[in-house]
């Protein structure tokens, strides 16, 4: 889920301004810069951050200041292992906007990284209480144990265990905090569900890939069929992830089922729920897509994908008296994205002229 989210809050603004009519649409900033963002963004959600580091500098050296390239394309050099030009990247942005929750937990863990235990868990503690990602616990813990305070580590991971309950990680780590502190019966238990879910997740990534691999090379039918084998009615987990493969592949239709299933197996889901708005929005079914996107921001009220796609879907409903907060507090949360701010002064302007 970690990569349906942030691929979700990068391509947010996008999607407003996509959704826009072509006249306000044209108003948006748009360049050869742009381009460059929209390939790089495509190519982290393929997971080929290689190839999406070299669109990112391609767009920062038409335009320096594209502070929501420069975030990208950090985590681009983090997810290679690139730390010291990542962290460069993190700070450069910093000094652009200011501090935000996004900023300060990649920070973090680049203080993990580096083994500067004292140092991560001053940032993660700092945005553990509103985390802008579910795994903000999972890293917090780990700094914990590794600066050698296990009871506050475990206690951590014991809450990741809850946000996160299916990422294996989380239960290995807390194995060995239990085993390490004597509670053999609980490292036990956290021994088998690591195992246990390690399992099932190459399984699922077994499927996953088959699945897209179909969707790009094969009829619609049969494609279909190889994904159904993902359609596991009691898993919300793997059903989110089949929505978002389907979606992935534009087929938005075949994305409704497995989502709608999700949030009814587990209301509580937030990733469920954004997934299920983002595919409505992206039908242009503004009216459907309101409602789920409006539970996921109460579920996560500071997650920006979530929150401007909701004022994008109130926009086009028609609903400005509802929209313009909703749009105000999406550029609070991000005020890099330069499109969605501009649509909110086109907004605020058009409310002034009536």
């Amino acid at each position: 889920m970690r990569r349906v989210l942030a691929v979700a809050a990068l391509t947010a603004g996008a999607l407003l301004a996509q959704a826009l009519p072509p006249k306000q649409a044209r108003q948006t900033p748009g360049s050869a810069a742009d381009a460059h963002i929209g390939k790089g963004t495509k190519l982290m959600q393929d997971e080929l951050f290689a190839a999406a580091t070299a669109e990112f500098e391609r767009a920062l050296a038409l335009d320096p200041s594209l502070a929501r390239a420069r975030f990208q394309y950090g985590v681009c050099l983090l997810m290679q292992g690139r730390n010291g030009e990542a962290r460069k990247q993190f700070e450069h942005v910093r000094k652009q906007t200011g501090d935000s929750p996004h900023l300060t937990y990649y920070l973090g863990r680049l203080d993990l990284l580096s083994n500067d235990y004292r140092a991560a868990i001053e940032k993660l503690s700092a945005v553990a209480g509103k985390p802008p990602y579910a795994d903000t616990a999972f890293h917090l813990g780990v700094a914990f144990v590794s600066a050698g305070d296990v009871q506050s580590g475990a206690k951590w991971l014991e809450r990741a265990a809850k946000l996160i309950p299916r990422d294996y990680r989380v239960h290995y780590r807390l194995a060995r905090a239990y085993s390490s502190t004597g509670r053999d019966a609980e490292a036990k238990r956290e021994y088998d569900l690591y195992t246990e879910l390690r399992d099932g997740h190459k399984s699922t990534e077994k499927q996953a890939r088959a699945c897209t691999e179909a969707l790009r090379t094969r009829p619609p039918g049969e494609a279909r069929e190889t994904c159904r084998q993902m359609l596991d009615p009691n898993d919300a987990e793997k059903l989110t992830l089949l929505g978002q493969l389907f979606g992935d592949a534009g087929k938005f239709f075949e994305a409704l089922e497995p989502l709608d299933r999700a949030v009814k197996l587990d209301p509580g889901s937030f990733e469920a729920w954004h997934n299920l708005g983002l595919t409505y929005f992206r039908l242009e079914r503004y009216g459907e897509a309101r409602a789920p996107l409006q539970t996921a921001v109460k579920l996560r009220p500071e997650f920006y994908g979530s929150v401007v796609l909701l004022g994008a879907a109130l926009y086009m409903l028609g609903d400005d008296a509802a929209a313009l907060p909703v749009l105000e507090r999406a550029v609070r949360l991000n005020p890099a994205d330069a499109q969605t701010a501009a649509i909110l002064r086109q907004l605020q302007d058009g409310r002034r002229k009536r």
